[in-house]
């Protein structure tokens, strides 16, 4: 699906994906894939996309963003939402979906201990990146690609002065060019990236939105993991 562009990303220090269980509720267990490298300086969570239209933490795209991550040493935990292959529950429309990001920060936070968290998000799974990470103090960075903006709110983000990415392609029907400006142009913290002839699924653009996920990576390391809310 990709261009056949070579990885920047060095490896060396990568580890494998580990399969972890987040417990949300009583009666919902979500299935994830954990990866904590030593020394790693912060966290990645990685929301995927609507669950109802065959989204699943392994979609080309969330695994494109947790190889860059992970290649750039971030400890990075990616997650099926409930009803969602393994995970136990029932979609819950967005808003169940949210504790079940929460949960996921949860559980990294626990593994990485007081090391900076981001989380990211694709489509659906940005929209419920954007309300989670915006109302949580741990979050000191977003990333979100493909927000369908002709969908979903994301006035939220207008709340969390951080560090975020917002990454769409020029031929994505869900997140209109005109739109996409309109937003990133509303907020000074928001780095806009544009792939272009990418459609909402980026089919043979993973290389350009690697590194767009990547340079978005390095300058939230790069500034100690830091909001500027906290500085």
């Amino acid at each position: 699906m990709d261009d056949g562009a070579p990885h920047p990303y060095s490896h060396a220090g990568m580890i494998l994906e580990q399969p972890a269980t987040l417990a949300v509720a009583p009666d919902v267990a979500l299935e994830s894939r954990l990866a904590v490298p030593a020394g790693a300086p912060a966290g990645v969570v990685i929301c995927h996309p609507h669950p109802l239209y065959g989204g699943d933490m392994d979609n080309p795209v969330v695994v494109r963003v947790q190889e860059v991550c992970a290649g750039l040493g971030l400890a990075t935990l990616r997650f099926n939402f409930r009803g969602v292959g393994g995970s136990g529950g029932a979609h819950g429309g967005g808003l169940a979906e949210q504790d079940d990001a929460r949960a996921a920060l949860d559980a990294l936070a626990k593994a990485t201990g007081a090391r900076p968290l981001a989380i990211a998000g694709y489509s659906f799974g940005a929209w419920v990146a954007a309300l989670v990470g915006c109302h949580d103090a741990r979050v000191g960075a977003l990333a979100l690609i493909a927000p369908p903006l002709a969908l979903y709110d994301f006035d939220a983000v207008g709340g969390k002065p951080v560090p975020t990415l917002a990454v769409a392609g020029s031929a994505d029907p869900y997140c209109p060019a005109s739109d996409f400006q309109r937003f990133t142009a509303r907020f000074a913290w928001v780095t806009s990236a544009v792939i272009e002839g990418a459609d909402h699924f980026f089919f043979g653009k993973l290389y350009p939105l690697g590194e767009a996920v990547g340079g978005w990576a390095r300058g939230w390391i790069a500034g100690g993991g830091r909001s500027r809310a906290s500085e």
